[in-house]
């Protein structure tokens, strides 16, 4: 594992929330929107963010506007992003965390070219893992 990340999850206003952890922190922002991407979102969430970044030093937070079609609860909105370098401890991490809990999306690969998954492990904990792939 090379990088342990707060991933938070907004309800339409990520790009607000951004800019204020940009001016508390400082640091770089990279953005992804949804109409950028393979994903199929209505017209009015095409500008939305899939994915953002904020790097200050050696710390990374990420960031999106979510699912459009699910409800956002707050001080629900926050899951841990484990990015690997390895892909068969991405697959034994994976595995292991969901034993008792729930897996809400299988480890599959994706459009931006990594094998990913989503979790709930036993405790509610909401997980996220990454592996880029070689190209």
């Amino acid at each position: 594992m090379n990088l342990i990340s707060p991933y938070l999850i907004f309800q339409g206003n990520c790009e607000e929330a951004i800019n204020f952890y940009q001016q508390c922190l400082g640091g770089e922002v990279s953005v992804r929107r949804f109409g950028e991407t393979e994903m199929p979102v209505q017209d009015d969430y095409k500008n939305k963010i899939m994915h953002a970044e904020l790097t200050f030093g050696e710390m990374k937070i990420m960031f999106s506007d979510g699912a459009p079609h699910k409800k956002i609860i707050k001080g629900d909105n926050i899951q841990i992003n484990l990015n690997f370098d390895e892909e068969t401890k991405l697959e034994e991490t994976f595995q292991k965390l969901s034993v008792g809990g729930t897996v809400t999306m299988p480890l599959e690969i994706t459009f931006w070219n990594a094998k990913f998954g989503m979790l709930e492990d036993k405790f509610g904990i909401r997980w996220m893992v990454n592996y880029l792939l070689k190209d």
